[in-house]
């Protein structure tokens, strides 16, 4: 893979804080078997064909792969300030309970719309005023949907500015997020991904390097 669309690892075997060890190329590798990453043409959110697609969701149905990803998350975050997490709605927020209950860290919930009825709180839980929050999320592109969650913690009286993120897509996401003061760190890049799976004999060479050139002329922050 060429280097310079992205930081390569070496470091494809791990020990997490709790103690336990995750080999991230087998990890990448069973997200990949079990179609959570795909190669092909998918229209995105944002109208763009894309030859790739990352369907983290189906990490419900894969217990031990959500633990895992969970310990990776929190392991990113080890240098990071907080006392409660908050995951983006919706992928995120199942990674974040595991984390939450497995570190016996408190948890808040963001709403993605106020309820008519009850308390119509936008984010819930037990929280003080100017307590920091750390938020969990699956995939960035843009930070888009981090700076919404950002928005709504800040006006509920939480400080919010790092989180930890499973993949980036390498699309400019992580600039969007450094200029709106947010500090992000991503467990995998897209690139690392593709490496992983071709060096395994999952992809070929030629799928790899048409899915990098995609993300090289398709950044949307630079």
């Amino acid at each position: 893979i060429n280097a310079e669309y992205g930081y390569i690892t070496n470091n494809l075997s791990m020990c997490t804080r709790s103690g336990q060890e995750i080999d991230k190329a087998r990890f990448v590798r069973e997200l990949y078997s079990h179609g959570a990453i795909k190669f092909g043409e998918f229209k995105l959110k944002s109208g763009i064909m894309s030859p790739v697609y990352f369907d983290l969701r189906a990490l419900v149905s894969l217990p031990r792969l959500m633990r895992e990803a969970s310990l990776l998350l929190f392991d990113a975050a080890r240098d990071m300030n907080y006392t409660c997490i908050c995951g983006v709605p919706y992928t995120a927020l199942p990674i974040a309970t595991v984390i939450s209950v497995d570190q016996n860290i408190p948890m808040v919930i963001r709403r993605k719309e106020m309820k008519d009825y009850g308390t119509k709180k936008m984010v819930e839980g037990i929280f003080e005023e100017g307590e920091s929050c750390l938020i969990i999320e699956d995939v960035i592109t843009t930070g888009g949907s981090i700076l919404e969650t950002v928005d709504i913690l800040q006006k509920a009286g939480l400080k919010a500015t790092d989180g930890v993120v499973l993949l980036d897509r390498q699309q400019g996401g992580h600039i969007n997020l450094a200029n709106n003061n947010f500090n992000i760190k991503s467990v995998f890049n897209i690139s690392e991904i593709l490496h992983l799976l071709e060096k395994a004999g999952d992809i070929d060479h030629e799928t790899a390097e048409k899915t990098l050139l995609f993300i090289d002329e398709n950044k949307l922050f630079k």
